[in-house]
């Protein structure tokens, strides 16, 4: 198991992308979270296998339909044993 923190940049508010990205976390069987932050981008963490992992940073990179993502910073985590994918405020 592996854990990411990823803050994404670009139009990502205001687009549905913590419920999309909570969609796609169930779908790819990853736990974690997403939340805006009040700069404007979106964080999320990710824990999963390095597979799964992998395939929800290749998500986050393109986002849902309406956003337009510009960059991703990326920060390995220790792994918390943290079940499902919660949106935070």
């Amino acid at each position: 198991m592996i854990r990411r923190r990823v803050v994404v940049h670009g139009d990502v508010q205001g687009v549905g992308f913590r419920f999309s990205a909570r969609s796609a976390a169930e779908r790819l069987g990853v736990a974690g979270y997403a939340r805006n932050r009040a700069d404007g981008t979106v964080e999320v963490e990710v824990e999963g296998s390095e597979t799964q992992v992998q395939r929800m940073l290749d998500w986050l990179s393109e986002g849902p339909r309406h956003a337009h993502v510009t960059a991703l910073d990326i920060v390995e985590l220790s792994p918390t044993g943290q079940a499902g994918f919660d949106i935070r405020r």
